[in-house]
């Protein structure tokens, strides 16, 4: 087969890390078949695969007219028997055959005006065009993939999405973190929290600060629990944008750590030294951190929804995060009990091997043949 896949997310947090893995693990499994990665010009040279892998240039932004109109063409003057699009903003133009992955239903679900910096006529016309295509790449589809059962759950109930269309192919740890987790001994990770300004002990995490996400319930559960731990401190890690600059004006503390991107080896220095992990989003698709969390000995505290039960099954403690009691009831209990905290590591150190990276391009590559 001839396969395309939209490769242009790469370079990005989130999508990027899907985009990279499955491409990794699929230029080792896959000899025979004939992919073209879409990249961006400056991604060309920083990322190589297998033989069987071409680079084509795709100069085009997601999420823009350009994206919609000149992609299908590129595309159809590759001779491609399928296309992948790891993403929903599949161009509402093309069609040929192709596979699209979502991640997640989030777009639909949070349409807050406080989730945007745009004013509100762009706001709308934005929100209008993202329908459109993620009808598109639904409907159209020959195949959807998705990271968790309970985003395929949501696609047969929101948009009566037939099941069998629907594959459920579960995310990973990256090989890396885990070689990172394992390569510093204890007096040298110390000296790295030093020079990031992290002090133990401290509650840890990592990711966006959009609304979903609900970052400002988990600061403030942090303020109660300073009244048992006054030594305790929160580090809040991710690359700096607007929602955080939002938060760090309205949170502020010596207490509050805000660490601001970092990189794969401080990330599991930062996992590997926490007294817990503290996931209290309102949604989400799958939950990466949670696994890392897992992988680098890290006990994980999260909110009850879906996806994250999927991911962390017996080895997390669950709160409601729309209730900050039980959010701070639930991290001060495993801050109190040291034999429950061991417990969940080890939980979550067998709970982690279910899930690799390898078997999800081994899943793609098999829905890839079958159509």
């Amino acid at each position: 087969m001839r396969i395309a896949i939209d490769g242009r997310l790469i370079n990005e947090s989130g999508i990027g890390r899907y985009i990279r893995n499955l491409l990794e693990n699929l230029s080792e499994i896959d000899h025979k078949n004939e992919y073209f990665i879409l990249l961006k010009p400056k991604d060309i040279e920083k990322f190589n695969f297998g033989d069987n892998f071409q680079k084509v240039e795709a100069d085009f932004n997601w999420y823009s007219v350009t994206e919609q109109a000149k992609m299908p063409r590129l595309i159809e003057s590759l001779n491609i028997d399928l296309a992948h699009f790891p993403h929903f903003n599949v161009p509402v133009f093309y069609k040929g055959k192709f596979v699209v992955t979502i991640h997640d239903l989030i777009h639909q679900h949070f349409k807050m005006k406080r989730a945007t910096t745009l004013d509100p006529l762009t706001y709308k016309v934005k929100q209008f065009g993202y329908n459109k295509v993620f009808s598109f790449a639904v409907n159209k589809s020959s195949e959807i993939l998705v990271p968790s059962q309970f985003v395929k759950s949501q696609l047969q109930k929101e948009w009566k999405v037939d099941s069998k269309k629907i594959c459920v192919t579960t995310e990973g740890v990256d090989d890396s973190l885990l070689k990172l987790r394992d390569k510093r001994v204890k007096n040298i990770q110390n000296k790295l929290l030093e020079k990031i300004n992290v002090k133990k002990p401290y509650i840890f995490y990592v990711g966006n600060a959009h609304p979903h996400k609900n970052v400002e319930a988990l600061i403030k559960s942090f303020k109660n629990l300073k009244e048992d731990f006054p030594d305790l401190k929160l580090v809040l890690a991710g690359a700096d944008h607007y929602f955080w600059r939002r938060i760090k004006m309205a949170f502020t503390g010596e207490d509050i750590i805000y660490t601001g991107f970092v990189t794969d080896e401080v990330l599991a220095i930062l996992f590997a030294n926490a007294k817990a992990f503290a996931m209290p989003s309102l949604e989400e698709g799958f939950g990466i951190p949670v696994l890392e969390s897992f992988a680098c000995g890290c006990p994980v505290i999260c909110s009850d929804i879906g996806s994250l039960k999927e991911v962390g099954g017996d080895a997390c403690i669950y709160f409601d995060p729309k209730d900050s009691s039980d959010m701070t009831e639930k991290i001060k209990k495993v801050l109190k009990d040291e034999k429950l905290r061991k417990s969940m590591i080890l939980k979550g150190e067998k709970r982690v091997k279910d899930f690799s990276w390898r078997k999800l391009a081994e899943e793609t590559l098999q829905v890839y043949l079958s159509l």
